[in-house]
């Protein structure tokens, strides 16, 4: 996964508030050119290390971000701090609709 990706990852997750399943939708109609299957697993890899490494984000001490998306520090952030590393439901799904 290139640096350019990380960052469509993390304004879709973050201005678009998107989810696994809309994430995944969202992506295969921005890269046309890959399959579904390869959009699918770029975005389980995404989350699938997004909820192992999110309760670190509550710990840091603010700092300066390169991305244009984040000028704030953690304050303001309500998002749950633990999630399930499986994602189960939602990779299902994506997994379905990869196959259509």
């Amino acid at each position: 996964m290139t640096y350019e990706e990380l960052g469509i990852f993390g304004r879709l997750r973050k201005l678009s508030k998107c989810g696994p399943v809309s994430m995944f939708e969202a992506l295969l109609r921005r890269w046309p050119e890959s399959s579904p299957s390869q959009v699918a697993e770029k975005v389980k890899r995404f989350f699938r290390f997004y909820a192992i490494n999110r309760h670190k984000m509550t710990t840091i001490t603010p700092s300066c971000h390169a991305e244009d998306y984040s000028p704030d520090d953690n304050r303001y952030d309500l998002r749950q701090i633990l999630y399930r590393v499986s994602w189960d439901w939602q990779f299902t799904k994506i997994d379905q609709r990869a196959d259509q």
